[in-house]
């Protein structure tokens, strides 16, 4: 049984182990309902990425990406819930590498302490955390854009996250229990386990599935092929991004304030110097361009945003949307094929992160919740932080590669698991090959002979006109146009 009740303010009044001691706790209601809204926020950023994805993208593979937003948040809530936030958080050990499974199935995960302070329950922080986790596997898995099987991609979601994510959320975020934590790296909302994780397995799934089919010719020189897609998933995206960095915080404090502000001025700098890089080149004002730039503004600031102030901000989106932009010409120099520019926007966007916290991380900033002591970066003279962030930022490369590029070889030697398409179903689609659906369900309507006009007003009204689909050839549709006849009465066709 749980044992809470209320102070005479309201907050929850409770008492928990704490370094071997119980020890009265009091969680405050006004915080616990700040991380509340902020995993909502973070939720809503999954979908939105599968919109951003699937603007990019050709029409005739855009309903996967959508699919795969929200079929791999369930798959990877539930290894969060078998043994993921165990594996990530758990306290009773002191491997600094990985956790054990004593909060298997979310055992004893209640009303206890979280890893990340007293400040919120153990239960608020675990779900907080199980949307880092979801989003992290979907920008991963962007990468299968276009060529993959999606039953292996499921396999892979899951592995991936219990192998790749969950150490590095654990070196990384277990207070006193990682390596990069106790060494003293700094990454506030996820530069490493989220950003450069992610962007790295992308790297490494590109590689091992080889190029898409028509890479260099014009069948694969398309422009994304709904913009508005794009649009409408980085207002998801940016939204939702208030509460992965602002809720970091764990609190209704100020320093929540701050990682909201600097989030805003990185993404709105972050985009226009994007936009600006692509002017000089096609002399347009992209629209792509600029919400391209904004993710590399989020990205960037996100290991630094509890810890730099509102100026520094500003030097996290112009270097972030400048070094993402150029890194998208990495595919071409090394011959890879990144659909969606993954490792450039999230890999190279945490590295570069993650180093210019090391330049502007200020011991004040952290110190706005109250209890955040550290001892900043370069401006607080603190001049080794940035070898405590190179070597995160390393360990995240190399590991997350490596394991990736193993456990793409494994599953794809497991009869009926191979990753790639075959030739037909790439040429097909993926969202007709593999979901036998499609993201658009037009209709078109043939013109009627004049003398059904009357009846065909009737017609139309009642929402029963024969319709079809435009993905038939012009042949097709003059056949079908051709047989239409005037309907022998109001509300039906012949």
């Amino acid at each position: 049984m749980v044992n809470a009740s209320y102070t005479p303010e309201g907050n929850v009044l409770t008492g928990a182990m704490i370094e071997g001691e119980m020890t009265e706790v009091i969680y405050n209601l006004g915080d616990m309902a700040w991380i509340i809204v902020s995993t909502a926020l973070v939720f809503i950023m999954i979908p939105g990425l599968g919109f951003f994805y699937s603007g990019l993208l050709r029409k005739k593979s855009a309903l996967s990406m959508l699919w795969v937003s929200m079929v791999l948040l369930a798959i990877v809530a539930f290894e969060w819930f078998f043994w993921g936030f165990s594996l990530s958080f758990s306290t009773g050990t002191d491997n600094p590498f990985i956790g054990n499974l004593d909060n298997f199935g979310l055992i004893n995960v209640d009303i206890g302490p979280s890893t990340g302070g007293v400040v919120v329950p153990q239960l608020l922080y675990c779900i907080f955390q199980m949307m880092f986790a979801c989003i992290t596997v979907v920008i991963a898995c962007g990468a299968f854009a276009d060529r993959a099987r999606l039953g292996p991609v499921m396999i892979f979601a899951f592995c991936w996250t219990t192998v790749v994510y969950n150490p590095i959320a654990y070196w990384t975020w277990n207070v006193g229990k990682g390596w990069s934590n106790k060494i003293g790296g700094l990454d506030f909302a996820g530069g490493t386990p989220v950003h450069i994780s992610s962007g790295t397995a992308a790297l490494a799934i590109s590689i091992f599935l080889g190029r898409r089919k028509g890479y260099g010719t014009e069948s694969l020189a398309y422009r994304p092929h709904n913009v508005a897609y794009v649009i409408l998933g980085t207002v998801f995206l940016w939204f939702g991004w208030f509460g992965f960095n602002g809720g970091s915080a764990l609190g209704a404090n100020l320093r929540a304030v701050q990682a909201m502000m600097v989030t805003q001025v990185s993404a709105s700098v972050g985009g226009l110097t994007w936009m600006f890089w692509d002017w000089r080149l096609e002399r347009k004002w992209s629209a792509v361009g600029f919400c391209s730039g904004v993710i590399a503004g989020l990205v960037a600031i996100t290991p630094a945003s509890g810890y730099v102030g509102t100026p520094a901000a500003v030097a996290f989106g112009v270097v972030g949307g400048t070094a993402c932009n150029f890194a998208t010409g990495l595919k071409n120099l090394f011959g890879y094929d990144d659909a969606l520019d993954i490792f450039a926007a999230h890999g190279v966007g945490g590295m570069v992160g993650n180093i210019l916290t090391a330049f502007f991380a200020d011991n004040r900033v952290a110190s706005f919740d109250g209890s955040d002591l550290i001892p900043g970066g370069w401006i607080n003279r603190n001049w080794v932080q940035l070898g405590y962030q190179v070597a995160d930022s390393a360990a995240g490369f190399g590991w997350s590669f490596v394991v990736s590029m193993i456990l793409l070889f494994a599953i794809d030697r497991i009869p009926g698991c191979h990753f790639r398409a075959s030739e037909d179903d790439e040429m097909l689609g993926i969202d007709l090959a593999q979901v036998g659906e499609e993201v658009y369900t037009l209709a078109w309507v043939p013109q009627l002979n004049p003398d059904a006009e009357e009846n065909a007003s009737v017609h139309h009204a009642t929402g029963t006109a024969q319709k079809f689909s435009p993905t038939h050839s012009e042949k097709d549709i003059e056949s079908a146009a051709a047989n239409v006849r005037a309907p022998s009465s109001p509300g039906t066709t012949q």
